[in-house]
């Protein structure tokens, strides 16, 4: 099984912590060596050292503050809601709005799909499997169901949306979704 990036944090931080014992090095020899340089040479050699430990510190605080890193704390799980998400929603369309966080693009089109439905339009079963899918979306998306909705959504939920329920509900961030989300879209578009 893959290391989900362990291994590759392990080595950024090996890197980064060589990086920067390379770069002190560099500033206690320019020192010792600073009678032999001339000032400009000293100057400009100082400059660029310390212009590289500054790149690192900006890297260490991205890292630090969780704005940059290989591991993803939820990995784990990430795969889980992944096969959720693929096996759950099969409208790409309801996917990319539910990805952008688009609630009233999605409630737009349950109601085109309410009267698409009306004039014979639409079939029964997919209706019913549109609906359902933009249903679970609006509820992940914070958005209040009514109780008509609650109970279609009762009645006519997969197994295969009330594990994206659970898993993604164990998340704790709607964020982690939404991204995976988008991988999604950004997957199938491909």
């Amino acid at each position: 099984m893959a290391s989900r990036g362990t291994t590759e944090t392990s080595k950024l931080k090996q890197n980064l912590e060589e990086q920067l014992d390379r770069l002190m090095q560099q500033l206690q020899d320019l020192e010792e060596c600073r009678e032999e340089l001339d000032a400009d040479e000293y100057e400009e050699t100082k400059k660029e050292t310390l212009e590289q430990l500054s790149e690192i510190n900006d890297s260490l605080k991205k890292i630090m503050s969780g704005d940059m890193t290989l591991v993803d704390e939820l990995s784990g799980m990430q795969l889980a809601i992944q096969a959720a998400i693929s096996q759950a929603f099969k409208t790409p369309e309801v996917i990319r709005m539910f990805a952008k966080k688009q609630p009233r693009q999605l409630r737009t089109r349950l109601a085109e799909m309410d009267r698409d439905l009306m004039v014979g339009k639409l079939g029964r079963d997919l209706y019913t499997q549109q609906k359902v899918e933009i249903l679970t979306a609006l509820r992940k998306l914070g958005e209040k169901l009514t109780q008509e909705d609650e109970s279609f959504l009762s009645a006519n939920a997969g197994s295969a949306l009330s594990q994206f329920e659970k898993v993604s509900s164990d998340l704790g961030s709607g964020d982690k979704v939404f991204a995976l989300a988008n991988f999604e879209v950004e997957k199938a578009k491909q």
